[in-house]
């Protein structure tokens, strides 16, 4: 008999008109699932299967929460949709990496549409219409928690690591601080989570510690450190620990922290598995216009003259100032612009450094009153205020610990969202499971991390599919169509967010902390709403979103109305992460990124499957534009029509062909932040793909 492998591989195959043998993947499907079938524990009665898996540790206490009614009920809406996986793809991935098995891996427990009824239990906690609620979301795929939770939420607490994807963290320049995030970030690996550090604040490489000149060792030896404890400590070997480490452009230590990932670095200062990302601002770019010197600083030297960090300066104002104050220890490395070519060349390599254009994303920052953003995450679209803890010595008085940041994700799937016509369910649905998650995460070994969340219970609700959903209804991704459709979608995305947190706060007469100084209190965040209908411009989108009621001017300032009584729950709501494993499950197209490939290629050990891109056909297949065919600028373009709307950040990839110039990939820097982009991702070229990010894997 042909396996699922063999024939998941004759969709290359071509038929008699020369097109694919999509069929194939059919087969596949089914010469898998009944290779599934066999190796599943079977019960004689579906309560017999809970009482199972509850008695041997698998589960959590459902029980505890709903009769045995309820708990059936649920299954049975999940059974009631006769689901079926689109592609092989997401039939393998869903076994191999989210459903249940036993500790031997030996056998399967449950299927999707039992992963599916115990995911939504845990996220009803006892109340069955909610619990109704979720799976009826997750199995018309419209709405689809990150990894972490998918993977996590109704399994026994022994046998489950963390709800929450990554985390944020800063490090102040003292040992003490030091040591306190190194531990943060085992503790936090050992998890599943993934974690970024903000190192701006430490002293450069031959800075003066207690006045003896040249002792400082820099940030490569940290960043060493880090990468070793991310290796050591990871979710009981079910995902490699991965963390980043963010630095200032204007640091001291900043050429030697963009060349260890160069290919031909010294081993010594090489970075293998840790990602690295630049803190960016305008300044920059504004040097770079000009063609004028960059200067890099001493970090301690600025601290001790001005008492304020360099990486909590605003640069556009205090530059200059720098430079010509003696009392700070600085050097030329040679022009802005070269310094844009030196991050394109480490990128065409590597894929690395992110960028997170940190001016672009306070001046966007509707709690810019309430505190700073300073970086973002492994997958650049987290942008939250952040704080950095002070640590006395053991046993001393003087802790105190700040806000950091923690990232609770998941995604919508456009193509469902819009065919079902469940814009606002759906959003409101997000919002709900994503607020459970954050009401129940605890993260006991991250203080800050646990401040942060009981005060401002920020959430990421985000989306997949984006490139499906055009190509499926015959719109180009660079096209003026495109934007149309993502200008209408992402400002109703917002306005049904901002809704349901509003009721939130309503409901239980709590807002998150420091509310009233936001600007949703003051209402200038909703001026641009008031001011502007956000329907669509062009005939084929106004058809899409026919028999929807998309928020008017007034719907909107009303909704500004009950906020400022109200309040919002959370004090960040929206993020567009890169979803990658989910989106096969959902059989979408990544976050709101083009495809690479008409047909996918993926290998796992030493057999290689295909996953054709949702909905291709003869008559889409040109509309599906390869991404390193696609205009980067028209890209960026896209991009920069959903950011308003986003209150947080996109992951936003570049793909480049081999031989674009670094000229060209400094341009491309240049556009995506005078468009506004608060950050870019990877830069992936045809010749080098770089490793994805895991702890944002939605």
């Amino acid at each position: 008999m042909t396996n699922h492998i063999e024939l998941n591989n004759e969709i290359m195959q071509r038929d008699e008109s020369g097109w694919y043998r999509l069929d194939r993947d059919q087969a596949a499907i089914d010469a898998f699932l009944a290779e599934v079938d066999a190796k599943t524990r079977k019960f004689r009665q579906p309560m017999h299967r809970y009482h199972w898996l509850l008695l041997h540790g698998y589960y959590y206490n459902v029980q505890g929460q709903y009769t045995a009614t309820e708990i059936l009920a649920v299954e049975n809406v999940c059974y009631s949709y006769n689901f079926r996986f689109a592609s092989y793809m997401a039939a393998s991935k869903f076994y191999k990496d989210y459903a249940l098995k036993t500790d031997d891996k030996a056998q399967y427990l449950e299927d999707y549409e039992q992963h599916i009824a115990i995911v939504a239990l845990w996220l009803g906690g006892g109340d069955y219409a909610a619990a109704e609620r979720y799976a009826r979301s997750m199995m018309e795929q419209r709405l689809q928690p990150a990894t972490p939770t998918f993977m996590n939420a109704g399994r026994a607490e022994t046998k489950r690591g963390e709800l929450v994807s990554c985390f944020l963290l800063e490090m102040d320049d003292a040992l003490n601080s030091i040591n306190y995030v190194l531990s943060t970030c085992m503790q936090l690996s050992k998890i599943g989570g993934g974690v970024a550090v903000n190192l701006s604040k430490l002293r450069g490489r031959g800075e003066p510690i207690k006045g003896v000149e040249g002792a400082a060792k820099g940030v490569m030896p940290v960043m060493k450190l880090m990468e070793d404890a991310f290796s050591y400590a990871d979710q009981m070997g079910q995902r490699k620990g991965s963390g980043a480490a963010y630095y200032n452009v204007f640091g001291w230590d900043i050429i030697e922290f963009i060349d260890s990932k160069k290919i031909n670095a010294d081993e010594k200062v090489r970075i293998k598995t840790l990602s690295i990302g630049l803190i960016v601002p305008s300044k920059l770019y504004e040097l770079a216009a000009e063609n004028m010197p960059l200067y890099v600083f001493g970090p301690y030297s600025v601290y001790k003259e001005y008492n304020v960090h360099l990486d909590d300066m605003d640069m556009t104002e205090m530059y200059d100032e720098l430079v010509a104050n003696p009392a700070v220890k600085k050097r030329q490395v040679g022009t802005a612009r070269d310094m844009l070519e030196r991050i394109a060349v480490t990128q065409l390599q590597s894929g690395y450094p992110y960028i997170a254009n940190v001016d672009n994303a306070n001046k966007q920052h509707a709690l810019s009153v309430l505190g700073r953003i300073k970086m973002s995450n492994l997958c650049t679209e987290i942008f939250n205020l952040q704080e950095t803890s002070t640590i006395a010595d053991i046993g001393e008085e003087g802790t105190v610990y700040r806000r950091d940041i923690s990232c609770n994700l998941a995604s919508l799937n456009i193509v469902n969202v819009m065919e079902t016509g469940k814009l606002r369910e759906s959003v409101h649905d997000g919002m709900d499971a994503l607020t459970v998650v954050s009401d129940r995460s605890r993260i006991p070994n991250a203080p800050g991390v646990r401040k942060a969340n009981a005060e401002l219970h920020s959430v990421g609700l985000g989306v997949m599919n984006l490139n499906g959903f055009l190509a499926k209804n015959g719109i180009p991704y660079e096209s003026a169509e495109a934007r149309d459709f993502c200008r209408t979608f992402f400002a109703a995305m917002n306005y049904y967010s901002l809704e349901r947190s509003m009721q939130i706060a309503k409901e239980r007469g709590r807002t998150f902390e420091g509310f009233e100084r936001s600007d949703y209190a003051s209402g200038t965040y909703f001026e641009r709403y008031i001011n502007e209908d956000f329907v669509p411009r062009t005939s084929h989108v106004r058809e899409l979103f026919a028999g929807f009621t998309l928020p008017s001017r007034y719907e909107w300032a009303s909704l500004s109305a009950d906020i400022r009584e109200y309040g919002l729950y959370h004090a960040y709501r929206l993020a567009i992460a890169p979803t990658q494993s989910i989106s096969y499950i959902q059989n979408a197209t990544s976050s709101v990124m083009p495809i690479v490939e008409h047909i996918e290629t993926r290998t796992y050990a030493n057999a290689t499957t295909y996953f054709p891109m949702p909905f291709l056909s003869p008559d889409n297949m040109f509309v599906y534009k390869s991404a390193y065919n696609v205009d980067q600028f028209a890209l960026i373009d896209l991009i920069a029509e959903i950011q308003p709307h986003i209150d947080q950040g996109i992951s936003t990839i570049l793909y480049v062909n081999s031989d674009v110039s670094t000229r060209m990939l400094g341009r491309l820097y240049a556009y995506a932040h005078h468009r506004g982009l608060k950050s870019l991702y990877y830069t992936r070229t045809k010749r080098l793909d770089p490793s994805e990010c895991t702890s944002c894997a939605i």
